[in-house]
């Protein structure tokens, strides 16, 4: 028996001259996906992406739940490859479909006759091949309308292909199409769905993440390593890179009025993502506020906060509740994860009263009581990097 995935891309149709440089990305990222559960030979012909495992010791049911989870793709299926004769699929179909069927109790066969060659119209394969499945199976209805089960049979090029229905795929576009992003991680519930939702756009993604010791744990730290670990089985590879922050806080503290210590603290986050963005050929920052959800997220600290890089900066969840946000965190696996309680660095020394409409100029007045460059500089000089790969 011989099986196959059947891959058919969304948005990448609409591309126009350039859609084949999308779908040689995407099958690309495929391959590097599928590369720990074995070797596939991947080709694309009439719209759809062939998957086929090169020996039949591949976990085929790892594999599907890999291709689930690569941005670019709209729907595929687990098909079996059979002769395009009539004789071979009717034989092969009951038996390859069961499992599905034995569970249903109606279905109806649906046809797709690529190949016009083959001697059967879609109508007579759709009535001899529905024959054979009712004398198989008689407990089955026929329901053209609302079926339980649809039965594929689509005969293409080089083979048939027999298959019960589509499975949803992660949708977007592929990885990479879209340049290079960073991503500021906290270890919180939002970030992580904000850079899946960028990645889903197109975005390869590196990770900044400040820690504070002795303020922060190391399990604070290798929180954050998990989630984006988790978000690597849709992300792919990623690089996670760690500033010490502790000494700027420290300074803040010491040093700004108490009511500006988020916002200021906010603006030199942003000011060393720039740095270490620009030092890898990132072209944009994504962040996961949401207007409104915390005081350094009122339209006003968000302005101040915007002014301190010259990157654009990416905020996918800014008219999210915190529900629709918890819904994606939920749906990608990070959600368990982001609750633990082990906390970050923006929540060292948090003011008990912030300004929640902060004007620019005395905020960047209070940041000029700081040696910024200086506190940047050996910042980035102390930053270790944590290579993030797919598991």
């Amino acid at each position: 028996m011989k099986e196959i995935i059947l891959i058919k891309n969304g948005e990448i149709a609409l591309k126009g001259l350039n859609r084949s440089n999308f779908e040689d990305l995407l099958i690309k990222n495929l391959k590097w996906r599928l590369k720990p559960v074995g070797s596939f030979i991947i080709r694309k012909a009439q719209s759809t992406i062939y998957c086929e495992p090169a020996d039949d010791s591949i976990d085929l049911d790892d594999a599907i739940d890999r291709v689930g989870r690569v941005f670019g793709i709209a729907a595929f299926s687990r098909a079996l490859a059979v002769e395009k004769d009539f004789s071979v699929i009717a034989a092969a179909a009951p038996d390859y479909l069961e499992d599905t069927l034995r569970a249903a109790k109606t279905f109806k066969v649906e046809a797709r006759r690529s190949d016009k060659r083959f001697p059967m119209t879609s109508p007579e394969i759709c009535r001899e091949l529905g024959g054979v499945l009712l004398s198989r199976f008689p407990h089955l209805k026929v329901n053209v309308e609302e079926p339980d089960v649809v039965v594929y049979a689509e005969i293409r090029e080089r083979e048939a292909y027999l298959h019960a229905g589509k499975i949803r795929g992660a949708g977007g576009i592929p990885i990479g199409s879209s340049g290079r992003a960073a991503l500021l991680v906290s270890g919180g519930i939002d970030s992580p769905v904000a850079g899946y939702m960028m990645a889903k756009r197109g975005l390869e993604l590196i990770g900044i993440h400040f820690v504070s010791p002795p303020y922060t744990s190391d399990r604070a730290l290798q929180k954050v390593v998990t989630l984006m670990e988790k978000m690597s089985r849709y992300c792919g590879r990623m690089k996670l890179f760690v500033v010490p922050f502790t000494k700027i806080q420290e300074e803040i503290r010491d040093r700004c009025p108490e009511d500006l210590f988020t916002i200021i603290m906010r603006r030199i986050m942003m000011k060393i993502a720039d740095k270490i963005a620009k030092d890898n050929d990132c072209a944009a920052l994504i962040t996961g506020e949401s207007v409104g959800q915390v005081a350094s997220q009122t339209v006003g600290a968000l302005a101040c906060t915007d002014v301190a890089t010259r990157m654009p900066v990416f905020r996918p969840v800014i008219g999210m509740d915190k529900e629709e946000i918890i819904r994606i965190a939920r749906e990608i696996d990070t959600f368990e994860t982001s609750i633990l309680p082990y906390e970050d660095c923006c929540t060292v020394f948090t003011p008990k009263h912030p300004r929640t409409k902060p004007k620019l100029h005395f905020v960047e007045e209070a940041e000029n009581l700081l040696d910024c460059e200086a506190l940047m500089a050996e910042a980035v000089a102390g930053v270790d990097i944590i290579e993030i790969r797919p598991q």
